[in-house]
């Protein structure tokens, strides 16, 4: 699949390319001998009432108007729809249905009056399709249809974008569009879909770019079929400031809808790549001022956007992103923390403004980043390279220099890096999936609505899923689930207790199923503070913290933290080989109690890093302790968000119930977690784990909200082979007690006649009767 190549006509701010160095200089000129363009008038197709064949009609409006329960009447858009496109010597019929996956029901819109006070408002229109181009298999559409057409859609050979213009006249239906095509691409590619096989087809993916990453870490991570083969959730917010609102003329509407267009492209990358989804929760614009101090350097502007959503956005997410009408000036056109998904403080990162096709490539490398995936030198697009990156012209999305290229696949470093993200823990807010858009009911969203049994999805997701459970929203024959991980291929529900999600590291912790549902429950893991890796470390964030995990993820896997002695001589020397930490530019000494939290002290380490880019050289010291010499060796090793990586991390333990926090060593109660409910003094009464929600997952036949009750699971019995027809041992005696009660009935029934029955006296114990 070719990559969204953007048109430098269209951009009024600076070609994406976060983190990488892209050229600003005699780029159109470049750039416009990549592209070819025509003038086009796309026409939809509706279906005749009288042969049922479709008809191209002018009007491209997808609008309908419905009466809500108040009657007042609602816009919205019809779930499916076509369009006709002849361009270039061809003629595409886009297939599109409204992608239901965009916005959660819980989604709201926030702006600011004249005087600074918020107004908020829920919902919006919502125009955004995805879909295939008829008859192409490896085909992708992603348009938006509020005004126009906007948005692209590629045929495996060629990407092409399109956007409306403006009409000769209101009264005229016909409606051009400029369409552009980028040229001199090779033969078609097939889409690198986000699959278990594309690793176990090539096991030694990576074998030098994972930078130590093991063959047999790399299998484990495929066995490990739930955490990937699931449909993983990111629930965005996007908040547009005032230099975007300017950008689009102070229309809110039009600054709203440019936002969501970009979502839904990046929506239709990752769902067709990682098989994952990107959800917007909430939308906030700044329609009065900017509320961040102006700076040039967007590392510095992701560090102040960060602290702005700690104090001023208290909505669910699980990575907030800014879109910014200013041009940074350096070679970034964005910042993301890295890895950081799910984490309040740093999910995260700034894009500056382009077309809504560009901005959609930036996009996706910063929420990737988000998603613990690397930048990637230029030339892993070769076939020699470990990376191997399945579109040899234009690169793929964590490449380095993608300046003018523009890419829409993913590497398969990229997607083990999300792999080993997921394998960690460090994903666990992926996978519960956000309610979706409030629409009238539609057979195929995917969703259960009122009036469905079940809605497996398209046509192609039910079969994907067994097809035989749910058909036409209505579930089959004694079909009682129609999809989830909680129901079997034969339609039925899984027992209480079934595993439905494995625990993918030790701070995790398995979802079973309830017995009574097809869904598995909300995905959830130990809460901070747990012993983990055989008490080497401690659970944070639903990651295995340690000095020693730290070392080998920054080194490989033969790397282990070096002798205590290291940390207690070196970092309170307050220079480069010993710290904790840095302000302006001096090294701070770390007091005693926080020596195990400051710069990391790693024994065999070897250049370079398995993970950033270092940021000087490695330092190397030598101490002699009890007759041996010791290793103490560390470097600061830089990530794109410009964190280093060469300190002790947040959580690691550092003292009887102590821990890490910003080379601090803190009590694990300064974290004030809540308690889990419990009859004893353990926590969950010793019979289960407490949960970063504050509730108890328990153990095996334990139940209540304390882990209180002792439930047994009751297994349904093992299948026993057929009997052989004959007499049994059983029947001989079954046939003995008949032939005895039979002649003792005959008796005791001969003796009673006569004789009138004494009233039976009632047990007060037995309760009615």
């Amino acid at each position: 699949m070719t990559l969204l190549l953007l048109l430098a006509a269209w951009s009024c701010g600076a070609l994406p390319g976060l983190g990488g160095a892209r050229p600003r200089d005699g780029g159109v000129l470049r750039h416009q001998s990549l592209v070819s363009k025509e003038i086009v008038t796309p026409f939809r197709l509706v279906t005749r009432m009288e042969d049922g064949n479709e008809t191209a009609v002018a009007a491209l409006s997808t609008k309908i108007r419905q009466r809500t329960a108040r009657a007042q009447q609602q816009v919205f858009h019809i779930a499916q729809a076509s369009f006709l496109i002849n361009v270039f010597g061809l003629s595409f019929i886009l297939d599109v249905h409204l992608n239901h996956d965009l916005l959660s029901s819980n989604y709201m819109e926030k702006h600011f009056n004249g005087e600074g006070r918020s107004l908020l408002s829920k919902g919006g229109e919502h125009c955004y399709y995805q879909g295939k181009i008829r008859g192409v298999v490896f085909s992708v559409v992603a348009i938006s249809t509020c005004q126009g057409l906007h948005g692209m859609f590629g045929d495996g050979n060629f990407t092409y974008l399109i956007l409306p213009l403006r009409k000769s006249s209101k009264q005229d239906k016909e409606h051009p569009h400029a369409v552009y095509r980028n040229t001199g691409l090779g033969p078609a590619i097939r889409p690198f879909a986000y699959e278990r096989t594309s690793l176990k087809q090539d096991p030694d993916v990576k074998s030098d770019v994972l930078r130590t990453i093991s063959i047999k870490r790399i299998k484990r991570m495929i066995d490990t079929k739930s955490a990937y083969d699931e449909t993983k959730y990111v629930e965005l917010a996007i908040v547009n400031d005032y230099f975007m609102f300017k950008k689009h003329h102070l229309s809110l509407t039009h600054t709203n809808s440019f936002a969501k267009s970009v979502v839904n492209l990046v929506d239709a990358i990752y769902k067709e790549q990682l098989n994952t989804r990107i959800v917007l929760v909430s939308m906030e614009t700044w329609t009065d001022r900017n509320r961040l101090v102006e700076s040039d350097d967007p590392l510095h502007m992701l560090h102040l956007f960060m602290q702005y959503r700690q104090q001023n956005m208290s909505g669910r997410s699980d990575t907030v992103h800014l879109f910014t009408g200013r041009t940074f000036l350096n070679s970034r056109s964005g910042a993301a923390f890295v890895g950081s998904i799910c984490s309040n403080a740093k999910g995260g990162g700034i894009n500056e403004y382009s077309n809504p096709e560009g901005m959609a490539v930036t996009l996706s490398q910063n929420i990737a980043q988000n998603l613990g995936m690397m930048w990637e030198p230029r030339h892993s697009a070769d076939d020699s390279a470990s990376c191997k990156c399945p579109d040899k012209w234009n690169g793929c999305i964590m490449m380095e220099d993608s300046g003018f290229h523009l890419p829409r696949t993913f590497s398969q470093c990229s997607l083990v890096e999300y792999q080993e993200l997921l394998q960690q823990g460090g994903g666990a807010c992926l996978f519960n999936k956000p309610t979706q858009l409030l629409q009238p009911p539609e057979c195929g969203n995917g969703f259960v609505e009122h009036g469905e049994e079940c809605d497996c999805g398209s046509s192609a997701e039910c079969e994907k899923m067994g097809g035989n459970c749910c058909k036409k929203c209505t579930l089959t024959h004694e079909a009682l689930c129609g999809n989830g991980l909680c129901c079997d291929s034969e339609c039925q529900l899984l027992s209480r207790g079934e595993v439905c999600r494995e625990a993918v590291n030790d701070c995790d912790v398995n979802e079973t199923c309830t017995g009574d549902s097809s869904q598995c429950p909300e995905n959830v893991h130990k809460q901070d503070g747990y012993w983990c890796n055989d008490q080497q470390g401690r659970c944070f964030q639903g990651e295995c913290k340690s000095r020693d995990g730290h070392c080998k993820y920054i080194w490989g896997p033969r790397v282990v933290s070096a002798d205590k002695h290291c940390y207690e001589k070196l970092n309170v020397e307050a220079n480069e080989k010993g710290n904790c930490g840095k302000r302006d530019s001096s090294w701070i000494r770390c007091q005693k109690d926080d020596i195990l939290c400051g710069y990391l002290h790693c024994s065999s380490i070897a250049w370079p890093p398995r993970v950033g880019e270092m940021d000087g050289d490695i330092t190397k010291v030598e101490m002699y302790k009890e007759g041996r010499y010791i290793d103490c060796s560390g470097g600061h090793v830089m990530l794109a968000d410009g964190m280093d990586l060469g300190y002790v991390p947040d959580g690691a333990p550092c003292g009887h119930n102590m821990i890490c926090l910003r080379q601090k060593c803190n009590a694990i109660r300064s974290l004030n977690l809540t308690a889990c409910p419990s009859n004893t003094e353990d926590s969950c009464s010793g019979r289960g784990i407490c949960s970063n929600m504050a509730k108890c997952v328990c153990d095996h036949e334990w139940a209540g909200s304390d882990c209180s009750i002792y439930d047994p699971l009751i297994m349904a019995p093992l299948p026993t082979e057929k009997p052989i027809p004959g007499p049994s041992a059983a029947n001989i005696i079954i046939g003995s007690i008949a032939g005895a009660i039979l002649v003792a009935s005959i008796v005791i029934g001969g003796t009673g006649w006569g004789f009138k029955p004494a009233p039976r006296r009632r047990d007060a114990a037995q309760g009615p009767i």
